[in-house]
């Protein structure tokens, strides 16, 4: 396959059956997000709200982009703002992984760390003040931007229908950061099917269940407050994993399906082993793996 830029490559990812003893006869499908070209599924992000942006007037090539993230969607961004030869300035919390990081300045952007305890809102206060100081200046905003959702609805939620081909599916099991790649693909899948069951997945320390937030070793996933998109979508269960169980998954990827997986996969794939158990016997189950457990490899992502 020719290709001209990195930028072709963005999407159109794998979808895997996963070859693994699953509860009642069911199966369990899962997208390979870590294909693309940046590493995650934010890479599809990142070129979306670079290239709607672009396309609405809301930046120019004199612009800077300036974005809070837990680090993919600035790994994403600083792809996407490459091709418009854009400087980018990534707010981040020092706790996340430092490869992601690393990756970051690679692509060119500008890291400004924020404390940990501060969270994700600490990020975007710092993200917003900076923005008001430098002219012309463009804020994304992942975790408010109807751009956001719209990303996964128009790309990775076809894929999946088309993937899937004449295969019913049953449930579509996902977590849930800044809310996007959730509420973007279960808006599709209630209106191609609207007996798909949409489960959402959260770390212990999340607030989706009513529990109290607090620090979790799990990345990529996680709110401190419900997504706005979340009052348009139907939910039908949140399941909270914990960091011990999704620690215990991303393990067994590798030892058995020579899978390098994410946290936030390794928590998808327990809730949806988890699912499988209440489901009807022989339920299709379809999930996301958004990125592999090479940039976690400085947090002891394998223990060893």
């Amino acid at each position: 396959m020719l290709i001209k830029n990195i930028h072709q490559l963005i999407g159109q990812t794998p979808l895997i059956e996963l070859q693994i003893p699953v509860p009642n006869q069911s199966r369990i499908f899962t997208k390979l997000e870590m294909f693309n070209p940046g590493g995650s599924i934010k890479d599809r992000l990142g070129q979306f709200l670079i290239s709607d942006a672009w396309q609405r007037n809301l930046i120019n090539q004199n612009s800077t982009i300036i974005e809070p993230t837990a680090g993919n969607t600035g790994i994403g961004l600083a792809l996407a703002a490459q091709q418009y030869k854009l400087p980018t300035i990534l707010i981040v919390p020092e706790k996340f992984s430092a490869e992601k990081q690393q990756l970051m300045k690679a692509l060119g952007a500008t890291i400004i760390n924020t404390p940990s305890n501060e969270g994700i809102k600490g990020a975007i206060s710092k993200a917003k003040s900076i923005a008001a100081e430098i002219e012309n200046s463009y804020l994304p905003m992942q975790f408010a931007n109807p751009a956001n959702p719209e990303t996964y609805y128009k790309t990775l939620a076809p894929e999946i229908v088309t993937d899937l081909k004449n295969e019913k599916m049953d449930a579509f099991v996902a977590g849930a950061g800044s809310g996007g790649t959730f509420a973007g693909i279960a808006k599709y899948l209630s209106e191609y099917d609207a007996t798909i069951k949409n489960i959402v997945v959260e770390p212990e320390g999340s607030i989706l269940n009513g529990g109290p937030a607090h620090a979790h070793r799990t990345e990529g996933i996680g709110v401190e407050f419900v997504p706005p998109f979340f009052e348009s979508i139907h939910i039908d269960k949140t399941l909270t994993i914990s960091d011990d169980n999704a620690f215990q998954q991303v393990r067994y990827a590798a030892e058995n399906l020579g899978l390098f997986i994410g946290s936030s996969s390794g928590a998808a794939l327990a809730a949806s082993l988890q699912m499988a158990e209440t489901l009807p016997p022989q339920s299709n189950i379809v999930t996301i793996f958004p990125d592999s457990s090479e940039r976690y490899m400085s947090t002891n992502i394998y223990g060893n």
